[in-house]
């Protein structure tokens, strides 16, 4: 985090802030590795307490570091964020590092679908999740570290919001990932922050659209966007957008192999018969 990848966040916690796992500087200010080198003249103590110098081998900050800050602090959060009567929520945006296989920005089929997306996510390690390595590993709803109670429980839970008394209009539920790789480059093929507005701007679309097929085609995965859906217009460098949108079936098949050895293993009898259809259901699709 740092002004060039989050000024917001950066404004959040320049005041009423805890940090926890970062580098400490000698005028009493907060240091971690991504943020611009240290002024001439100031001292850094890393997390481990001992002195440090800008260049060191080792880390300052932890990979894990964390800051706690006021939410009222960030300068563009929206007005109604404490609403006693909750807002409505047209869109869930579910997200996974994912360096091959995955597409941009996909839309799910129906609630269902969304709610087996979610269980289905996988995601490239990172230090957040303190694994070592970069391991694609299981990542329900990108909260494996924080599930308090029964998985399947879990998704019960979610299943049952189509069928609760009293009128509901269900959001639509979409998933992207702005981490593909080109897999003889290794370089990202998104250029990610700010230019991810484009990919909302579809999601927009797809809330207000008028019909089901409305800026998007069906795929094998769900919804993804039509050749020219995304506004590319004044988008730097070679972007390829068929390469970001790409669904080689091989990947997907072994995709599936890898979800139904995992439910089976570790959700077992609780996963609800709605999750194992809808698992059945991409198997057939993905099947030559």
């Amino acid at each position: 985090t740092s002004l060039k990848t989050n000024p917001h966040a950066m404004a959040t916690i320049s005041r009423n802030t805890v940090f926890t796992n970062v580098g400490e500087t000698s005028d009493g200010g907060v240091w971690w590795e991504g943020l611009e080198p240290p002024a001439p003249g100031i001292k850094l103590t890393d997390w481990h307490g001992k002195s440090w110098k800008y260049g060191d081998s080792s880390l300052c900050a932890h990979p894990n570091s964390r800051f706690c800050a006021p939410a009222g602090q960030c300068p563009i959060i929206d007005p109604l964020w404490e609403r006693d009567e909750g807002v409505p929520i047209d869109a869930i945006v579910f997200g996974g590092r994912r360096p091959e296989g995955v597409p941009l920005v996909y839309e799910s089929f129906n609630w269902r679908h969304g709610v087996f997306v979610g269980a289905a996510m996988r995601s490239e390690s990172t230090a957040a999740a303190e694994h070592k390595g970069k391991v694609i590993m299981h990542d329900h709803f990108a909260m494996r570290p924080f599930f308090g109670y029964n998985f399947g429980d879990y998704l019960a839970h979610w299943l049952s919001m189509e069928t609760r008394k009293g009128q509901t209009q269900l959001p639509k539920i979409f998933h992207v990932n702005w981490f593909r790789k080109d897999q003889k480059t290794g370089s990202f093929l998104w250029p990610g922050f700010g230019e991810n507005a484009r990919v909302l701007e579809w999601i927009f679309k797809r809330c207000g659209r008028t019909s089901e097929d409305e800026a998007a085609t069906q795929s094998i995965v769900g919804w993804i966007p039509q050749n020219g859906a995304i506004n590319t217009e004044g988008l730097g460098g070679n972007i390829d957008m068929g390469a970001l949108f790409d669904l080689p079936k091989p990947f997907w098949q072994k995709e599936t192999q890898e979800l139904r050895t995992y439910f089976t293993q570790q959700v077992g009898a609780d996963l609800p018969a709605q999750v194992e259809g809808e698992l059945r259901a991409l198997e057939d699709r993905v099947r030559d």
